[in-house]
């Protein structure tokens, strides 16, 4: 009888074939699911960073105007995507480039140069950057110069 209760379980030990393949289906459909997901928080990631790029660009050009009490403004290109800190009206202190990707919008349009005074004020401006399937505002307050990110 022993022989028989062992041959019983080498038998019944390890998997079938159908079981096999159900565990691999499963697996295909979690990553068919999962897969798309990943793809579109990579996307929105991108998105963020550039704005968030954009953004502090604009920050530092006020800091530079306060910090130097020399006038400084940023010129937005949009067809050639950078953006340009100059002060002094010719003295050009950075230039960023920004991804292809993103389009940006000033509101309203002769807006894509924003001056910022040694004294903190700003000529203001908003702006709406888009990438992806993400659209973000950008607004540069003009009493404080202030700059701040938001999605409408």
């Amino acid at each position: 009888m022993d022989r028989r209760t062992a041959a019983a379980a080498t038998v019944g030990s390890g998997f079938t074939l159908i079981e096999l393949v159900l565990v691999l289906a499963v697996i295909a459909v979690a990553a068919a699911v999962v897969g798309p997901v990943i793809g579109r928080t990579t996307e929105g990631l991108r998105a963020r960073m550039e704005v968030t790029g954009f953004a502090a660009t604009l920050r530092h050009a006020r800091e530079q105007a306060v910090t130097t009490q020399r006038p400084h403004r940023v010129e937005v290109n949009p067809a050639d995507h950078r953006m340009t800190v100059i002060a002094d009206e010719e003295d050009v202190r950075l230039t960023r480039a920004l991804a292809p990707s993103l389009t940006v919008e000033a509101n309203p349009p002769p807006a894509l140069t924003v001056r910022f005074e040694p004294h903190g004020v700003a000529s203001g401006g908003d702006f709406r950057l888009a990438s992806g399937g993400a659209v973000y505002t950008v607004n540069v307050e003009p009493l404080t110069g202030r700059v701040r990110i938001s999605r409408p």
